[in-house]
């Protein structure tokens, strides 16, 4: 029966290793993108961003996310903030310490980006998912961490381009290096193959040749297991075994010869190699399109420490092209909201945003310095616009952010100047509407309400907003006025609760001082007399036995005068009238003097109590009416 070894799909992150070459040609169980999380729509958004030949595997709880990463040795993880119940920071470090190749995505608030600044530095935490999560972001994220663990989850990863760049210089550059390196591997081995001479043009001792030959035997057999697939099975004759075999030689060898020239010779071998694999892998990822990939693999090249002209100026190219293409993708999307007006919001996804990071990025660009400069202009527009309808607030707003942009000082300046004219304007007609409104209130008499909707809450609106204003001192003293005159038509009328609820509104609203001092001190008068006045009588009830009638005066009679008087006065107890005294009169100057020398010779039916004459305090009102 003939063995054919499955087709390795293009596509499958596991491809970039041989290991992963040898998972795939053995049919093993694809890794799954373990998510720690309660949130339904972000585990949606995974399974619909993630690679179908990676199963997305939800989990509730920390306990539940050590147990699949056990079972199921994840080479990606998703870790939702809102979903931990200890410190992150401690989950975070606990679970790099126990699977170091393990790529961890980090989802959660800027807040929580803050306190995990360490770990996303050191590369504990691979990328840092800003809620809300977008499905664009969230998939470029899990590609990256797939191509990371794909390529050993070890170092961090140039975060991916927003578009993915064409073939280029860079791309070119890489296939020549390759060649080269390519050139070098195989007269490092010649090298390797050549029996070694010692520093006299001796013959290498023959252990050291047997040890050679040892070595490029286990070399031999490594790279046949690896081919077959062999990779932990079958025991002594697999690839993870025999290259530590031949590891160990190396090491031997270099620990007790350091400067043995066969040591030499395969270190030379490694790096070549090694150098010819990562311009290989970065080639071919250049080539597609993934200058992220191609940046990522000669990362992992620096960092691991193998240093390489050649491949540092490869990264260097396509950093810049990388660069490039970010900026000129944050210039193009900053467009986008420039043309639908998103100048400054919604956050994150407006003009501002997107020039300001390409800015961040290449701040001497003239495309991005134009943008700036566009930018700038339309916020000024925007600015005249808000003035010209009076929303001083929003044009507030606008030079605030064309400011910030570092738009002109002068035009600037022009741009407040006109916003604080404005302003003031519309304070002084705001205070002309709020005394045209409390005149008319004060006018019919709406003094204090309804409560929203009058001359009180009128005062009180121009009292706030410009207490020393001409027109709040007017409207201040013409309602002072109006209060005590209120105050004194409730005491002539004998409402003394009235006249109390009266003067104390003028109080408060800081009447006429000596106007108030004589209202309350006629009201505690008026008091008091009322209290006396209820001890006395109407005379009608007593019975009169002499009645003399009032002169009425010549004046009045002439003139036609009608009029009262109201008279109190106290009956003896030998039925005399006494004590006569006017307590009221229409038209005041008139009538009195008649009315009390008439009643002065009135003469009354003693009062009897408890069958003793006593004394009793009586009034009553004399009317004066001219007869037509």
């Amino acid at each position: 029966m003939t063995v054919v070894a499955p087709k390795i799909p293009a596509h499958d992150p596991r491809a970039a290793t041989p290991l992963g070459v040898a998972a795939l040609r053995l049919g093993l169980t694809p890794q799954p993108l373990i998510a720690l999380t309660r949130d339904a729509r972000l585990v949606v958004t995974l399974k619909k961003v993630t690679d179908p030949a990676h199963a997305v595997l939800p989990v509730g709880s920390e306990v539940d996310l050590s147990k699949a990463l056990l079972a199921h040795q994840g080479g990606v993880a998703v870790i939702d903030c809102a979903a931990v119940a200890t410190s992150i920071i401690k989950l975070i470090d606990r679970v790099h310490a126990q699977f170091p190749e393990l790529v961890l995505i980090v989802a959660g608030s800027a807040k929580e980006q803050g306190m995990l600044a360490a770990q996303i530095t050191d590369g504990s935490v691979h990328r840092f998912l800003h809620r809300p999560v977008s499905e664009q972001r969230v998939r470029l994220f899990v590609e990256a961490a797939w191509r990371r663990h794909a390529q050993g989850g070890l170092v961090p990863e140039v975060p991916p381009a927003p578009r993915a760049p064409r073939r280029g210089r860079a791309a070119l550059m890489l296939l020549g290096l390759a060649a080269l390196a390519g050139l070098a591997a195989p007269l490092a081995w010649r090298a390797l193959r050549a029996p070694q001479e010692t520093a006299n043009g001796a013959a290498a001792p023959v252990a050291d040749i047997a040890n050679d030959a040892a070595l490029e035997n286990l070399l031999a057999r490594a790279d046949k297991a690896l081919a077959a697939g062999a990779l932990v099975t079958p025991p002594t004759e697999n690839a993870a075994e025999l290259y530590r075999e031949a590891l160990k030689l190396t090491e031997q060898a270099r620990a007790i010869s350091p400067d043995h020239v066969r040591v030499a010779f395969i270190a030379a071998q490694i790096g070549a190699e090694r150098e010819r694999a990562v311009l290989n892998k970065a080639q071919r990822a250049a080539a597609g399109g993934d200058v992220a990939g191609a940046l990522a693999t000669l990362d992992d090249a620096a960092h691991g420490g193998h240093r390489s002209t050649l491949v540092e100026e490869a990264r260097a190219q396509l950093a810049q092209k990388q660069l490039d293409a970010r900026v000129a993708d944050y210039l193009s999307r900053g467009r986008e909201a420039l043309a639908r007006g998103a100048l400054i919001a919604p956050p994150e996804d407006n003009a501002r945003f997107y020039f300001e990071s390409a800015r961040a990025l290449a701040p001497g660009d003239a495309g991005v310095q134009q943008s700036m400069q566009e930018l700038i202009t339309r916020l000024q527009s925007e600015a005249h616009q808000a003035l010209a309808a009076k929303n001083t607030e929003q044009a507030d707003i606008w030079i605030a952010a064309a400011a910030a942009l570092g738009a002109g000082p002068a035009q600037m300046s022009a741009l407040r100047g006109e916003t604080q004219q404005l302003r003031a304007s519309a304070h002084s007609e705001g205070l002309k509407q709020l005394a045209a409104a409390f005149n008319e209130r004060l006018e019919r008499g709406a003094l204090l309400e309804p409560a929203t909707d009058s001359a009180r809450f009128y005062l009180t609106q121009l009292t706030q907003q410009a207490a020393d204003d001409p027109a709040t001192q007017r409207a201040r003293s013409a309602y002072g006025t109006r209060v005590l005159d209120e105050a004194r038509n409730a005491l002539r009328s004998q409402d003394f609760a009235g006249t109390r609820r009266w003067l104390a509104e003028a109080r408060a609203a800081s009447a006429d001082a000596a106007g108030v001092a004589a209202l309350d001190a006629a009201l505690s008068t008026a008091q008091d007399e009322a209290q006396h006045a209820a001890n006395y009588v109407d005379a009608s009830s007593l019975t009169r036995i002499r009645y003399v009638a009032p002169q009425f005066p010549d004046i009045a009679r002439t003139r036609g005068i009608d009029g009262w008087v109201d008279l109190r006065f106290v009956v003896g107890a030998d039925g005399a009238v006494s004590d006569v005294a006017v307590v009221g009169a229409q038209p005041a100057g008139v009538f009195e003097q008649a009315a009390v020398d008439a009643v002065r010779h009135w003469r009354y039916q003693a009062v009897v109590h408890d069958g003793q004459s006593v004394s009793q305090r009586a009034r009553v009102r004399l009317r004066f009416t001219v007869q037509r």
